[in-house]
């Protein structure tokens, strides 16, 4: 007899459908799974089989051929557990076929037969819904996730007996529901605020700046200056998740098993901070079956690399092409997966090995050599994707002392939301969001330059010695600048703001 049953598998951040084929037959006990399964998925076979005999139900003795369609991709994961038990079920005529066909099935069967979570589950809804499907069976810690989709009803099941029952009509599950409301609106509240940090008013303008316009910064600084402190405050004043942002970073997140139990939505932009002793395959993603990395966890959020030239070098370097291309790319023989990577770039480090290079309060004991042997872990190529180097002294005495609070986020975040509004209707008849996406047509059409302002570029370029990509950079930022002011056009001002972001590069000329 044979049953059919549809499931689902990931590929990068995209599901696609698996027909499961069950057939019994006649002959010797056997149990053969075919259609590229990888370890985990041949390994089914004894969970099924134990969960299917500890739930009260007759495994069959006879010659089972479980085929996972199409063949030709490779299968991986636990999710297939619960669609071929269910699909011995129908063989044997306990499922009627015709019920089970318009629901997707997916989760893993433990020994007992209760049901667990599988990765994923978001990417799975929404591919059941674009196929046309009434329903999909979900694990129950798998549930909030699956509902966020809309369209489709979505049902958790803790067991295998529950999930027969309500297939054969003799029970009841009821669908979950997710207010996406509530989940916004709980993102709007953080523990953190700028209005905590005291002085530090230039990098926190530049701060400013990155966040309006989606711009990369890096902060150079002696330990105790406040880089760490000003960066873990930066999601405070980027503009809100949009639905469809927060879909597509939630799948990552899905994917790479990163959901919480009560997790529905990731509804807050993601601020990642990996250690310095991070592997490229950790930082890009990899591994041999490639998953996600630090650059797509923070995806549509912030990567916060701290003490950046602590950082092996050849790790730094593959960040070259995500912070370009916007994506990353991880090629294998068996497979070519791309993750999206549009993130907010902020580092921070310091000038030097001892960390007081040019501070008048302490002294530098380092040498020439040392600190340009430090320096120079950070390449001339990843400095150029940076826009804005920021120089964060340490903070005086009388600003520790201030009796007066900081500018509140809430404050910033408004001029931010500003200067990004007017950037949506600017590029609203493209696919950029932002003015640090903006290509060479893009930056020839809205960055026009006046007199006094191509005379002052052409002053710094010569002096600073920049490459085309950061005069680039020096006018998209010029741009942004222009942007929190709610001026049309670019002026000298914006630009002479926009040079001194660029810190890292008149200090070539001191080296």
């Amino acid at each position: 007899m044979l049953a059919r049953v549809l499931s689902s598998a990931v590929i990068g951040i995209d599901a696609y459908l698996i027909e499961v084929e069950v057939d019994i037959s006649p002959g010797l006990p056997s149990f053969a799974t075919v259609g590229l399964p990888e370890t985990a998925v041949k390994e089914s076979k004894e969970r099924v089989k134990s969960a299917i005999q500890n739930s009260g139900y007759t495994f069959p003795d006879d010659r089972i051929t479980v085929n996972l369609a199409p063949a030709n991709i490779k299968k991986e994961g636990t999710g297939f557990d619960l669609p071929i038990a269910l699909g011995l079920m129908a063989a044997n005529r306990l499922i009627p076929q015709e019920v089970i066909a318009g629901y997707l099935v997916l989760g893993e069967l433990s020994l007992d037969g209760r049901i667990k979570p599988v990765n994923g589950s978001l990417p799975m809804a929404i591919a059941a819904k674009a196929a046309g499907y009434s329903g999909i069976i979900v694990p129950w810690d798998n549930r909030l996730e699956a509902a966020v989709v809309n369209g489709i009803s979505v049902y958790p099941v803790k067991t295998l007996s529950e999930v027969i029952d309500f297939f054969r009509g003799f029970a009841q599950i009821q669908a979950e529901q997710v207010n996406l409301d509530d989940l916004f609106s709980c993102a709007d509240h953080f523990d953190l605020d700028y209005a905590e940090v005291m002085g530090q008013e230039n990098a926190k303008r530049a701060l400013e700046v990155a966040a309006a316009g989606g711009h990369n910064l890096i902060m150079i600084g002696p330990p105790g200056s406040g880089k760490t402190m000003l960066a873990k405050r930066l999601p405070t004043i980027l503009p809100p998740f949009t639905f469809d942002e927060a879909i597509e970073t939630t799948k990552i997140f899905s994917v790479a098993g990163m959901l919480g139990k009560d997790q529905a939505l990731v509804a807050r932009r993601p601020f990642r901070s990996p250690h310095h002793t991070i592997s490229d395959a950790g930082l890009i993603g990899g591994g041999h079956y490639p998953r996600p990395g630090e650059v797509s966890m923070a995806h549509n959020g912030v990567l916060f690399l701290d003490e950046l030239s602590e950082f092996k070098k050849h790790v730094l370097e593959v960040l070259r092409q995500p912070l370009e291309d916007f994506r990353v790319t991880i090629s294998r023989a068996a497979s070519t997966i791309t993750y999206p990577a549009s993130f907010m770039l902020i580092a921070a480090m310091n000038p030097c090995p001892c960390g007081y290079f040019s501070d008048p309060k302490h002294e530098c004991r380092c040498s020439h050599q040392q600190i340009f042997k430090y320096r120079s872990k950070i390449s001339g190529p990843l400095l150029d994707r940076i826009d804005i180097h920021v120089e964060v002294p340490a903070v005086p005495y009388r600003d520790l002392m201030g009796v007066a609070q900081g500018e509140p986020s809430s404050a910033i975040l408004e001029r931010v939301n500003a200067a990004r509004s007017r950037q949506s209707e600017r590029f609203s008849q493209t696919k950029i969001f932002c003015n640090a996406q903006m290509g060479s047509r893009h930056i020839k059409k809205y960055c026009h330059l006046d007199n006094a302002s191509l005379n002052l570029m052409e002053s710094a370029i010569d002096r600073l010695g920049l490459s085309a990509r950061a005069f680039n950079r020096i006018l998209k930022i010029s741009r942004t600048i222009a942007d929190l002011e709610g001026k049309t056009d670019v002026d000298s001002d914006d630009v002479s703001e926009a040079i001194q972001y660029r810190s890292l590069d008149r200090s070539k000329l001191m080296a």
